[in-house]
């Protein structure tokens, strides 16, 4: 229990055991991303809620019916791919990124969100980062790949950066394109081959928050690998 808390806030260890109170002692380190996020998720909830449904709101029960509920404009999820991606190894990486995201976020007026990028940096470096492997992309899929590159570099031309959701229709466009109705083998693609990774977050808030720029820039080396 105590490694978890290396990784996660407290919060989320809470939820995970008010869940699952007969799994609390076989923990595996693979489900905190999810409940860190399921935990934020309530927490959001929180503030729209009845008191008749925040009674049955988990975050109401972990902090003993005193709840400041907040949203993030980040998942945990996605600040761990942005870690992946840029290869972080200091909190001023990740925080950089997301203060161009986001400019008038800052510690003070996030200061849940300035934990999570500690917890997401340690995560990384400790589970993540010594089994990254990046596939190597076969011919069709390098097609799709460079298509998709030349629809951001159409983006980036004319802003510098773009709503989440258009980027999704963008990358969501090129995938129809070349998969047809088979969309999660492009996300498949894109996810072992720009962030080595098996599954990832929702690409168009991914790209929205790692830049245009460099996303190209992750695009072009998959395309150079041999």
């Amino acid at each position: 229990l105590d490694e978890w808390l290396r990784y996660a806030p407290p919060e989320s260890l809470s939820l995970y055991m008010y869940q699952h109170p007969r799994k609390a002692k076989r923990l595996h380190f693979d489900v905190i991303p999810k409940a860190v996020d399921e935990y934020l998720t309530h927490l959001a909830k929180y503030a729209t809620q009845d008191t008749a449904t925040r009674l049955n709101n988990p975050v109401w029960h972990i902090h003993n019916g005193v709840v400041e509920s907040q949203t993030l404009p980040i998942s945990f999820a996605l600040l761990l791919n942005l870690a992946i991606a840029s290869n972080a190894n200091s909190k001023d990486i990740l925080w950089g990124f997301i203060t161009q995201f986001a400019p008038t976020i800052t510690p003070e007026s996030q200061a849940l969100l300035y934990r999570l990028v500690d917890y997401a940096l340690a995560y990384y470096q400790d589970f993540v980062a010594p089994h990254k492997t990046y596939r190597t992309p076969n011919a069709a899929e390098k097609k799709a790949l460079t298509d998709l590159q030349t629809q951001l570099k159409s983006t980036l031309e004319t802003e510098t950066e773009a709503d989440p959701q258009a980027l999704q229709n963008i990358i969501y466009a090129v995938g129809t394109e070349h998969y047809g109705e088979n969309q999660r083998e492009w996300f498949q693609t894109l996810y072992q081959t720009l962030l080595g990774q098996e599954q990832g977050p929702r690409f168009g808030s991914f790209v929205a928050l790692y830049g245009l720029e460099k996303t190209n820039d992750l695009i072009q080396q998959a395309l150079g690998r041999d």
